[in-house]
């Protein structure tokens, strides 16, 4: 067995909100605590997404640490703030909070394995660093594992080509370039509607149409931020906890069909024209989350939104189909500004890849099934991610029985509580498959952290050295992870809740959607009864 460099209680992977929280309330209680993180400074996902538009699709205060001595001088300029201010943010975090002293940047985890002789995990790093640790957290994410389609010929193109998630720190000058961008998602939205004004040429590739409601940005000045810090921040992260999605609003407690058409029609404006944002589904109806005849109305509403705003009826076609591609909600809803008013402008074109899909990329550009070869001085990238198990599987996890992780989930991403999964003791994971990560994701990485600190805090005061859940445990925990998705409109073909973005990739209920205070519920009464469905034991 290797020796390893260093000894600790508990070794986080990951410097995002998930890392930070759990570094620094770990320490608090006395562990000894570091992070190891592959990137070269805090903020997660806010480091790697700096592309062009990048911003977050969750309101402020909503989208925070609910910790007082962080907010209360902290001042957002914008409701939705875009990348550059969310590092800024991550900054004032650590001289709050003091993080980075225990914080390694540049120091990518690429193996574990379980010590049962010891009860550890023996951890190396890229650089051949070597750690022993009791618990072993995993804080990488639901979306930190690029996914880069097999195009053939990619690795010839001559010019410049790069996923969104991997954009160069020091940016690129995109000014008069010919630019292609590949993929519609929420990354795809705000890069194509950033640059499509600066490039000479910009050619969007489209599998799947993006249902995008509106981003109701405004400025926020310092004495409106004052004002709600007196009277509603608390009350706001308070609030977060008690709502299905972790925010400060929720469904509306009415069925559709119990209201007239005139009144869902002018319901509709009013969520589309006040508020705009994730709203316009999430504090809709509540039943639009599973009767597809309301659903398909609020489809017909958003259609008939961008209609409006698409010149060409070739392009109105193709970005909102009369038919819809998928329900709304079975894919996050993506935020836009000027999305679709971009697709007026003379120098963008739109290719819809269900006709024409891409043959390969040549040393110049593009070819597609229509015999047409693009060229481009820029490919980007707007691919996604192996999102909620990529992050993790990536990682050469080695188990009690010598099976990997990325082995394991291929059957099934099998978890309990969506915090750990049998045969690997002592290892926790946060935001990730099984657990409400399609939730507000501070609000969900705060609960289930809590979680996991009480655990081992619990833990290690009774001497116990080693925790992992049941098979059974998480059997039962998968189905309760299937049933709260089975309730609702999920089946999209390319949808990511289900996995089926990435070939080859089971498909299968991946998120839990019973909604936050029924998660919280849950984990509760299972640490309350003794934690239930877990083996707790001492070496």
């Amino acid at each position: 067995m290797t020796s390893p460099d260093l000894i600790l209680d508990v070794l986080c992977v990951g410097a995002g909100f998930a890392g930070i929280f759990e570094l620094y309330h770990l320490r608090s209680l006395g562990y000894s605590v570091k992070v190891f993180e592959a990137a070269e400074d805090i903020g997660g996902v806010w480091w790697h997404n700096c592309y062009p538009g990048a911003r977050v699709d969750s309101i402020i205060p909503v989208y925070e640490f609910s910790d007082e001595k962080i907010w209360k001088d902290w001042s957002w300029s914008e409701i939705y703030p875009d990348w550059k201010e969310l590092r800024r943010y991550f900054q004032h975090v650590d001289e709050v909070l003091n993080v980075r002293k225990d914080i390694v940047f540049n120091r990518r985890v690429v193996s574990a394995k379980w010590n049962a002789d010891e009860d550890r995990w023996l951890i190396t790093s890229q650089d051949g660093f070597v750690v022993s640790a009791r618990f072993f957290l995993l804080c990488v994410g639901n979306n930190s594992k690029i996914y880069i389609p097999d195009i053939p010929g990619l690795d010839r193109f001559r010019g410049v080509c790069y996923h969104t998630a991997r954009w160069p720190q020091e940016g690129i000058d995109l000014d008069g370039k010919r630019v292609a961008v590949i993929g519609t998602g929420a990354s795809g939205v705000q890069v194509i509607q950033d640059v499509a004004p600066r490039v000479s040429q910009l050619t969007v590739y489209q599998r799947t149409p993006n249902i995008a409601f509106p981003m109701r940005q405004q400025s926020i000045d310092e004495e409106t931020l004052r004002k709600m810090k007196q009277k509603v921040y608390s009350m706001i992260h308070r609030r977060r906890r008690q709502t299905s999605g972790g925010h400060n609003f929720s469904s509306y407690p009415k069925n559709s069909s119990d209201a007239t058409a005139e009144e869902r029609f002018l319901f509709y404006e009013d969520l589309w024209d006040r508020t705009g944002g994730l709203q316009v589904f999430s504090a809709n109806y509540q039943d639009i989350r599973w009767n597809r005849q309301a659903n398909d109305e609020l489809y017909e509403f958003w259609r008939s939104k961008v209609l409006e705003r698409v010149q060409s009826p070739r392009l109105q076609e193709i970005l909102a189909p009369k038919i819809p591609p998928h329900p709304i909600g079975a894919k996050r809803p993506s935020l836009e500004v000027t999305y679709y008013d971009t697709f007026n402008l003379p120098n963008i074109e739109l290719v819809n890849l269900t006709q024409d899909p891409i043959v390969e990329i040549t040393e110049k550009g593009i070819s597609t099934a229509d015999g047409c070869e693009r060229e481009f001085d820029l490919i980007i990238l707007a691919t996604g991610f192996d999102a909620m198990t990529g992050g993790i599987t990536q990682i050469d996890i080695e188990g009690t029985n010598g099976i990997s992780i990325s082995e394991k989930w291929a059957k099934g991403a099998r978890t309990y509580l969506g915090m750990m999964t049998a045969d690997f003791p002592n290892m926790f994971f946060i935001y990730g498959p099984g657990a409400p990560s399609d939730a507000n994701g501070p609000t969900s990485i705060e609960i289930q952290g809590e979680w996991i600190n009480t655990c081992i805090k619990d833990m290690m005061g009774k001497g116990l050295t080693r925790i992992e859940p049941l098979r059974e445990a998480e059997e039962e925990w998968r189905q309760v992870v299937a049933e709260s998705m089975a309730a609702r409109l999920f089946d999209a073909p390319t949808s990511v809740f289900l996995g089926r973005n990435i070939p080859g990739k089971i498909s299968e209920p991946l998120l839990y959607f019973g909604g936050i205070p029924k998660y919280i519920q849950l984990c509760r009464e299972k640490m309350d009864s003794a934690y239930e469905g877990f083996s707790r034991t001492s070496s």
